[in-house]
């Protein structure tokens, strides 16, 4: 089963070779992850390989910051994106004024 999982992504990975960059990660963050976190964390930004997630509330920040290292190979894996890190913040927790910048 592993084995077809891994067949799996890397097909999603190639298919995903002509999108941007945020596309890709877009789309690789419910395959990395799982569908039941993907729904409590959303990729909002990406510069200079660091992924930025907002995360629905405080519990699954603890979640997906003990998964961080696991999360970051997969989405590097299924994106075909060199991801040199994940930053996880609790949604609303950004200053007002913040720009997330270009992605």
């Amino acid at each position: 089963m592993e084995r077809m999982r891994d067949l799996l992504r890397h097909n999603l990975g190639r298919s995903l070779s002509g999108l941007s960059v945020a596309d890709r990660l877009d789309a690789a963050w419910p395959v990395a992850c799982g569908p039941a976190m993907a729904q409590r964390g959303e990729i909002v930004g990406f510069a200079e390989g660091i992924v930025e997630v907002q995360v629905q509330d405080s519990v699954w920040l603890d979640q997906m910051r003990s998964m961080g290292a696991v999360l970051e190979r997969e989405l590097a894996r299924v994106a075909g994106v060199k991801v040199a890190g994940i930053h996880f913040e609790v949604r609303g927790s950004r200053p007002k004024g913040y720009s997330k910048g270009p992605r």
